[in-house]
């Protein structure tokens, strides 16, 4: 099983905003650490890997927030409901690249959050593997 995902952010209190506020994700552990840094995690609705949000430290690791995956999308978040999830979103403020749209494994919308990282909100299996 796999626990957690860390995602570079630049400030811990916007990133927990933006993912309980936009995403309906759960707070799930804010805990202070040594040297001002904090042990945040937070959770999709409905369960599924958690986030290890991590603030970044240096210029090297700053450099990366909001590109970890290279421009590809880097998040994918499932629902059973896509029009009740997708119209949620966008009133939070999720900011959609274009309007849904039916793929071969079901109904896509893809995102821009916070700092620019990609993200899919996804109705159906997952997509198929490349041939």
């Amino acid at each position: 099983m796999l626990g957690f995902v860390a995602l570079l952010v630049r400030e811990y209190d916007e990133a927990i905003a933006y993912f309980t506020a936009a995403l309906g994700f759960t707070l799930v552990e804010d805990t202070p650490r040594a040297e001002g840094k904090r042990w945040v995690v937070v959770a999709p609705p409905g369960g599924g890997t958690a986030l290890l949000l991590a603030r970044a430290v240096g210029p090297e690791q700053e450099a990366c927030v909001g590109r970890q995956a290279g421009g590809r999308v880097f998040l994918f978040l499932y629902t059973d409901d896509f029009p009740r999830d997708y119209h949620a979103m966008q009133a939070r403020g999720v900011m959609f690249e274009e309007q849904p749209r039916r793929e071969e494994y079901g109904r896509a919308a893809f995102s821009r959050a916070l700092y620019g990282t990609r993200g899919a909100l996804l109705e159906g299996g997952p997509a198929p593997p490349p041939p």
